[in-house]
């Protein structure tokens, strides 16, 4: 299986918030905005993969600002690195206010995928991801540590088997 780019599955989703989206104060539900992000990530997991995926997990999604009704979001989804058979994705929210023509990130999280076989439903193994830009190799390298966190609070590893976070907290505690 042949390492595939991050360019290759980068997928991009634009919504329009709409009335049914949004809560009493007219902003988009946060539900809604995960279920978009949800969907953004899984093609861009499943084209990685060249099969079908699931969620497994969402870490620590990120409000930073409101959207509106009437706010045009783009949802950009980046695969950050593949692990046998799970694909950590980065998903960015930008909104664009076509009025006054700007631009502001709203939101991120990580997802991670399981890639599955179709006739069995059981994990499969997906492609390595090869990083070119250096923003792409910094996901990358996070994404160890990011996925030791992960099975450290699952309960799925000690904490004192998480030994990337061990060798990022030692070398910033020394800055």
């Amino acid at each position: 299986m042949e390492a595939k780019k991050v360019s290759e599955s980068k997928t991009i989703m634009t919504e329009m918030v709409m009335p049914p989206d949004t809560n009493t104060f007219g902003n988009l539900m946060g539900g809604i905005l995960m279920k978009w992000m949800d969907v953004a990530g899984a093609i861009c997991a499943g084209r990685h993969a060249e099969n079908y995926v699931v969620t497994a997990s969402v870490d620590n999604v990120s409000f930073e600002h409101p959207i509106r009704l009437g706010d045009i979001i783009t949802l950009e989804a980046v695969v950050t690195r593949a692990f046998n058979t799970s694909i950590e994705v980065f998903i960015e929210v930008f909104i664009h206010d076509i009025v006054h023509k700007k631009n502001t990130k709203s939101n991120h999280a990580y997802f991670t995928f399981v890639a599955l076989e179709p006739t069995s439903m059981r994990p499969t193994k997906v492609p390595e991801v090869l990083p070119i830009t250096e923003q792409e190799e910094n996901l990358y390298t996070g994404a160890v540590r990011r996925r030791e966190i992960r099975l450290v609070l699952s309960g799925r590893m000690k904490p004192s088997e998480a030994i990337k976070v061990k060798e990022f907290l030692d070398l910033h505690q020394k800055k």
